[in-house]
């Protein structure tokens, strides 16, 4: 089965359009009481793939608190009002969780280490670096009032967590789901993988890593489901072309089952017929549409092939 593992991200375009879009994001408090055990504390560091900044967290209702991601290197701010919640508050840090490896989730880490050495025992992460915790599928952090599950999403990194806070049904997405438009992934059939994991759950509150907090998860994973899913198809029809040397002709299209097969392997005809088939030639007909994509019938069959005028990665 293909995994599009190398699917090519055009991060450029993406930087210039969130670039744009900063103007327009919603302000968000330095520090903030979300709920009674939640309290969201901003990285400091606004951009154009952060967005206003990344949203770092603390969990709990007791003195003994969970810290959700660290924020980004070479920023002060964050550490400085961290360590002022702490004072005040007289808080504590039992965890730190880290959702995935990025400099803007891990990079303040050292300062946190270097405000409180002891805590260096307490880092938590997936494919953890030298010296931290691993997390495993299903991993429970518990303090007072607040118990947090991990869960396994890879796609956006390789190594990316997302928390439940049981107490609220609410996830802590990380980067897998954004406040404001789409993310960036490094594998995207991973990363789909992991969205219809999410989606199963059931969960209703986000908590995502930048921007704001998402008051219908299911309502907002429909729609990144559907725009990985459109990449995905896309993506195959690219790869089919570029194998083949871009030499196109009708001949090189694919059929809905060949799409089908590369993206999930051999599945249930039943399946086919019922749900995957149809939501996949719906994709299909909407890049059509759109003209990204294009399609001949040979042999009595239609066969998808992209538009090599519209060619988009």
């Amino acid at each position: 089965m293909t995994t599009l593992a190398n699917v090519k991200i055009d991060r450029e375009f993406w930087k210039d359009y969130l670039s744009t879009q900063g103007s327009q994001l919603p302000h968000l408090d330095d520090v903030k009481d979300v709920t009674d055990r939640v309290i969201r504390v901003m990285g400091g560091n606004p951009g154009e793939m952060q967005l206003q900044g990344t949203n770092t967290f603390l969990l709990g209702t007791g003195k003994a608190i969970i810290l959700i991601d660290t924020g980004e290197v070479r920023m002060p701010v964050w550490i400085q009002r961290l360590v002022e919640i702490l004072k005040e508050r007289d808080l504590y840090i039992s965890h730190v969780l880290l959702t995935h490896w990025h400099g803007d989730h891990t990079g303040g880490v050292p300062d946190f280490i270097a405000y409180d050495a002891t805590l260096e025992n307490h880092i938590h992460k997936s494919h953890p670096d030298p010296g931290q915790n691993d997390i495993e599928e299903g991993q429970i952090f518990a303090v007072e009032g607040t118990t947090v599950k991990a869960l396994f999403t890879p796609g956006h990194a390789v190594d990316h967590m997302c928390f439940l806070l049981e107490e609220q049904n609410a996830l802590f997405t990380g980067d897998n789901v954004l406040g404001h438009e789409f993310t960036v992934v490094e594998d995207l059939t991973l990363y789909l993988q992991s969205l219809d994991i999410v989606a199963a759950q059931g969960f209703i509150i986000d908590y995502p890593a930048h921007g704001v907090e998402i008051e219908n998860l299911p309502a907002k994973l429909k729609q990144y489901i559907r725009r990985a899913r459109e990449k995905l198809i896309y993506s195959v029809l690219l790869d089919n072309w570029l194998n083949r040397g871009q030499n196109l002709n009708t001949k090189s299209g694919l059929s809905t089952r060949e799409i089908v097969s590369q993206i999930y392997g051999d599945i249930p005809q039943r399946l086919l017929q019922s749900e995957i088939g149809p939501s996949t030639v719906e994709i299909l007909r909407m890049l059509a549409d759109t003209r990204k994509v294009d399609f001949a019938i040979q042999s009595g069959t239609q066969r998808w092939f992209i538009n090599k005028g519209r060619q988009v990665v």
